[in-house]
């Protein structure tokens, strides 16, 4: 069956649209980064391979719901506050950027809350969200005249978490953060053994792989983990991440699979057989330094790149001679593939690998961001004068 043309897809509609249209309009309505124009979904049927029969349904459901919510709690800052954060912690945060980014005025204010939750949350979410807002400001009222953290805030579980994660936010020069990082490590270490087993989980977990410096994938999973664990849970939420883990399993696959095709078809591992094939790999590294479906060509072509490096890699390690590889780099820096034509056979196709596929990549930055880095290459002295 032919694959649906994809629609923009807006959380404020209740049209029910096919699963791969669903898919390339999720990627179109990202915020995080500028959407890539081609979509990955080969069809509707193979869509549904990979997804839940009623997954439009549960992803549109729950987009409505979680509206609601953040509307509901748009007049109640700490609420507000608390929602935002589980939607960033949950990876799908990238919906409801226009809510989000209204409710920053109200961060702003609880920045200067004397409660060390409100407090600190605020700083967390104002900081991510590109403020200049000053750590030492924060966090003067919640110590001592020493200068050193009020020990009664060391029973402040939820405060300390909070403190814990913004101590993660050093930019460079903020003792008061390397304090808090101290203080709330050292407390809330302490405070496992008493803490009840689904929180005590929590904790360590935070410890162990702090929030800013872990994969956001895998923190999400954990996360809801603890929400589920709660008394007072919010399914709606809980079933949109659900959603988002399955959106971003299909788009993680079929982008390995459209690298391993195009990969198969330049022919280098069976032209040059001691070279690496390891598609997975590669993918690896953009899966997980490029996150949210509005990135998905850029960790295709991300992907492409890292292989051709392995590729150059091992033609140096493995299979040029010494005048072979003077004659290779020689072909590079001149950036002309008639240049190439003197070079062996396997190295000839890997020149004409690198150089098509750096073309294709400046093509479409210079289309989306309107400069060609080919340019740039050559002003840093990696290529040549002239045209490429």
């Amino acid at each position: 069956m032919a694959a649906a043309p994809a629609r923009t897809f807006s959380v404020r509609s209740v049209e029910p649209l096919p699963v791969s249209a669903s898919l390339a309009a999720t990627r179109n309505n990202d915020q995080r980064g500028r959407p890539r124009g081609r979509s990955i979904i080969a069809s509707a049927a193979a869509s549904k391979t990979l997804l839940p029969s009623d997954f439009d349904l549960q992803l549109q459901e729950g987009l409505t719901s979680v509206q609601k919510i953040l509307q509901e709690r748009r007049n109640s800052g700490r609420e507000m506050m608390a929602t935002i954060d589980n939607l960033k912690r949950l990876c799908i945060d990238h919906y409801f950027q226009e809510e989000i980014q209204s409710a920053m005025g109200a961060c702003l204010d609880l920045i200067h809350s004397d409660d060390l939750f409100d407090a600190t949350l605020a700083f967390k979410l104002v900081r991510e969200a590109g403020h200049d807002v000053s750590a030492d400001d924060v966090l003067r009222r919640f110590t001592d005249g020493t200068g050193e953290f009020k020990l009664a805030l060391s029973k402040d579980i939820r405060g300390l978490l909070s403190l814990h994660d913004m101590s993660h936010l050093d930019m460079g020069e903020e003792p008061s953060l390397h304090k808090a990082k101290e203080f709330s490590s050292k407390h809330l270490a302490s405070a496992i053994r008493y803490l009840e087993p689904g929180l005590a989980r929590y904790v360590r977990q935070s410890l162990d792989h702090p929030y800013h410096l872990s994969l956001m994938q895998y923190k999400a999973r954990h996360h809801l983990s603890y929400l589920q664990s709660l008394p007072t849970r919010d399914t709606a939420m809980e079933g949109l991440a659900i959603a988002e883990f399955q959106l971003s399993k299909q788009l993680h696959q079929e982008e390995m699979q459209e690298v391993k095709r195009w990969w198969m078809d330049l022919g280098l591992s069976h032209e040059i057989p001691v070279v690496r094939d390891q598609v997975p790999k590669w993918y690896m590294w953009a899966m997980t330094s490029l996150q949210g479906p509005s990135l998905s060509g850029y960790r295709i072509d991300t992907t492409k790149i890292i292989s051709l490096v392995y590729v150059v890699d091992d033609i140096f390690d493995l299979v040029g001679t010494p005048e072979e590889l003077s004659l290779f780099t020689q072909a590079i820096k001149m950036w002309n593939t008639a240049v190439a034509d003197s070079l062996p056979s396997g190295m000839r196709s890997c020149y004409k690998a690198i150089y098509n596929t750096t073309n294709e990549i400046a093509d479409m930055v210079e289309v989306e961001h309107g400069f060609n880095p080919v340019n740039h290459l050559r002003n840093a002295g990696f290529l040549p004068d002239g045209e490429p």
